[in-house]
């Protein structure tokens, strides 16, 4: 017979209880003694201009990030969004170099290709089941092959010769280029630039959306678990669809600012966005122990990846080692996220 009055069950090691810490704050002390590093190895690093270079420099990578964010919640990925945006940048300015066309027709026009695009991505995967990585591969393979054909390979600024012969006479809409050059008041003069108002208002849009709106939530649900959402009567397939969607939308955005800060199509602009793009969103994973994509760790883990970047410039550190480091940086991450954490469950 067991005893009435059993004997209270031993408490939890405190390596468990450390462990624990270490997956939820890990990485936010990896960040912090980051800052310090850089503070004390270098001069200026801390002050308002350069932060404020590290958030430009991050702006339009933590944009498409935050979409790459919205398709990982549905259980998808989006290698497509680096084209996209890139894509973007020589539509907006052949619209507007080559067409003659205003700024904000020029923007209506490439945000509806990345909501086309979205959609094309979304039915491939969700009706054709073709695997997400295929499906947006080979969208990044048409859409850089696609934004070169027009131009031949070129790239676009007013004055070009075209293929044909002529001359593109058509400008920049000045309107246009104050979204990537224009700068508000922010403690000093011409301090903030749009385009970081614009990462910190769609950080805080996708991170309300996702967290407190029951479409939201919806999609969480899909993502965690596809056949239980299904079973529960949620449009499963609308949902996936609509995060292509919003992949796709963001990455726009993020071409269009990168139009107009350079104030000329560059076809070779868009070379890094994807990698940057998807670290700062798998840095995301890491960020309070989440272990789920979310907007404000994606955020955060942008500007991870630019704090790094611009410490690793200060110092003069060699170009070529900085792949190296982000690696490096997102591979302890997300042993931070994953195995410490499944170790911690066992």
């Amino acid at each position: 017979m067991p005893q009435a009055n059993a004997a209270p069950r031993p408490a939890l090691p405190a390596r468990t209880s450390l462990r624990d810490h270490a997956i939820r704050y890990g990485f936010i002390v990896l960040l912090v003694g980051m800052v310090l590093f850089f503070s004390l190895s270098t001069t200026g690093f801390t002050s308002p201009q350069s932060a404020v270079f590290i958030l430009q420099s991050v702006s339009i990578t933590g944009i498409l990030a935050l979409g790459v964010t919205a398709t990982l919640v549905v259980g998808g990925f989006d290698l497509s969004i680096g084209s996209v945006a890139t894509t973007a940048m020589m539509a907006s300015s052949y619209a507007m170099v080559v067409m003659g066309l205003d700024g904000w027709t020029a923007v209506a026009l490439c945000l509806a290709i990345g909501a086309i695009v979205g959609v094309i991505n979304g039915v491939l995967i969700v009706y054709m089941r073709v695997p997400d990585l295929l499906a947006t591969l080979g969208m990044m393979f048409l859409l850089v092959g696609l934004q070169r054909i027009p131009t031949e390979g070129r790239s676009i600024a007013t004055g070009m010769t075209m293929p044909d012969g002529t001359t593109a006479n058509g400008t920049f809409s000045p309107e246009f280029l104050a979204l990537g050059r224009h700068r508000f008041d922010f403690f000093q003069p011409n301090l903030l630039p749009v385009s970081v108002v614009m990462l910190i208002a769609l950080a805080i849009l996708i991170w309300f959306f996702l967290e407190y709106t029951r479409f939201g939530r919806m999609m969480y649900a899909v993502g965690s678990n596809e056949r239980a959402a299904q079973l529960a009567g949620a449009p499963v397939k609308a949902y996936k669809i609509w995060a292509y969607v919003i992949s796709g939308v963001f990455a726009s955005i993020g071409g269009i600012l990168l139009a107009a800060r350079l104030g000329r199509g560059d076809i070779a602009s868009g070379n890094n966005l994807l990698l940057d793009s998807v670290a700062a969103a798998l840095i995301g994973f890491a960020v309070l122990g989440a272990a789920k994509p979310n907007a404000f760790g994606t955020a955060i883990g942008a500007l991870f990846v630019g704090i790094l970047l611009q410490g690793l410039t200060m110092m003069n550190a060699p170009y070529y080692t900085q792949d190296f480091v982000k690696g490096a940086v997102l591979v302890v991450a997300l042993v931070f996220t994953f195995a410490l954490s499944k170790r911690g469950r066992r």
